[in-house]
C-alpha cells in the first residue's frame, strides 16, 4: 500500500506540470486594427480592397474612415489616430504633412479621376447639353469649394466661360442654380439620385456600376476637364507602420489597380 501512495506522489506533480502549461497554448490571437482615412469617393473601391486586405492578413481587421478630403485632414491636424491617408487632392495631403503627421516623400499617386455631370434618371429639367446647367430656374447642387470636386467643379466653370461655345456669363449664370453646396461628393451624388434636385458635378467614379441605372450623365470634354491626382501615405506615427505600408502596397498593386479601375477610377500608371 505505501508503495502504491509513493508512485501516486511521483506522478501527480508530472501531470500538474502539464496541466499548467494547457492555457497558454489557447490563448487567442489579438486581433490588430488599421486604420485609413479615405476620401468619400473611395468608398466603393476601399472597401473592397479593405476585405481583401483582411483575406490576405489574418488576425488583421481594416477600419475606414470615409468623409471629405478637407475634412480628413483637419483630423488629422486635431491629433486624430489613424494609419493610412488617402486624398482627392495633393492640397489635403500637404496640409497633413504641415501637420507632422505624414512624410511627403512617402506619398504616391495611386489614382486618378474626372468629373462629370449628372442628372436624375426622369431628367426633369430635360438637360441635354453642358450649357443648360446655366437655364433659369435649373436646380443645381455643388459640393463645397473646401471639397477637392468642388474646387475642380468651379475651375471646369471658369475654362467653360472662357470657351466660345460658352457665354463669358456662363459660370457667374450657373452659380444662381446653385441650392447648396456639400460636405463631399457622396452627399451631391445621393441628392441627385433620389431627385431633390436637376444636375449635380461629381466624380466619373460616383457612377458606381450598383448605382448606373439610378442618375444620367453629360460627360465634359477634356478641353474643359480636370483630372485630379488622388496620393495616398502612412501616417508618421501609425502603430502598425507594417500593417500601413502593406496597405498600400496593395493599392499600388495590379490587383489594387483592378479594384479601382472596375470604379472607373484612372490608373495611375501610364
Amino acid at each position: 500500500m505505501l508503495k502504491v501512495l509513493q508512485r501516486i506522489l511521483i506522478v501527480m506533480p508530472l501531470i500538474t506540470s502539464v496541466s499548467c502549461d494547457i492555457p497558454s497554448q489557447l490563448e487567442p490571437v489579438q486581433t490588430q486594427i488599421i486604420f485609413v482615412l479615405a476620401a468619400a469617393s473611395l468608398t466603393e473601391p476601399f472597401s473592397e480592397l479593405g476585405k481583401l486586405f483582411e483575406s490576405q492578413h489574418p488576425n488583421t481587421k481594416v477600419e475606414l474612415s470615409f468623409a471629405g478630403s478637407q475634412q480628413l485632414a483637419q483630423q488629422l491636424g486635431q491629433g486624430a489616430p489613424g494609419d493610412v491617408f488617402a486624398s482627392a487632392s495633393q492640397k489635403y495631403l500637404d496640409a497633413a504633412v504641415q501637420a507632422n503627421r505624414v512624410a511627403k516623400d512617402k506619398a504616391q499617386i495611386f489614382a486618378k479621376n474626372r468629373l462629370v455631370v449628372i442628372y436624375p434618371k426622369d431628367n426633369p429639367a430635360g438637360l441635354e447639353d453642358l450649357q443648360g446647367l446655366a437655364k433659369p430656374g435649373l436646380k443645381l447642387i455643388l459640393a463645397a469649394k473646401e471639397v477637392p470636386v468642388g474646387e475642380y467643379s468651379l475651375d471646369f466653370l471658369d475654362k467653360a466661360s472662357d470657351d466660345p461655345a460658352f457665354s463669358p456669363m456662363f459660370k457667374a449664370t450657373v452659380l444662381k442654380n446653385v441650392v447648396s453646396f456639400e460636405e463631399n461628393v457622396k452627399a451631391v451624388y445621393t441628392k441627385i439620385a433620389l431627385g431633390e434636385a436637376d444636375a449635380g458635378i461629381v466624380w466619373i467614379s460616383d457612377i458606381t456600376p450598383d448605382g448606373a441605372g439610378q442618375v444620367g450623365s453629360l460627360d465634359i470634354p477634356e478641353a474643359l476637364n480636370l483630372i485630379a491626382a488622388y496620393p495616398i501615405a502612412a501616417i508618421s506615427d501609425s502603430k502598425h507602420p507594417d500593417l500601413a505600408r502593406a496597405f498600400i502596397d496593395l493599392v499600388m498593386s495590379p490587383a489594387g489597380q483592378q479594384v479601382l479601375q472596375k470604379y472607373h477610377f484612372i490608373s495611375a500608371f501610364p
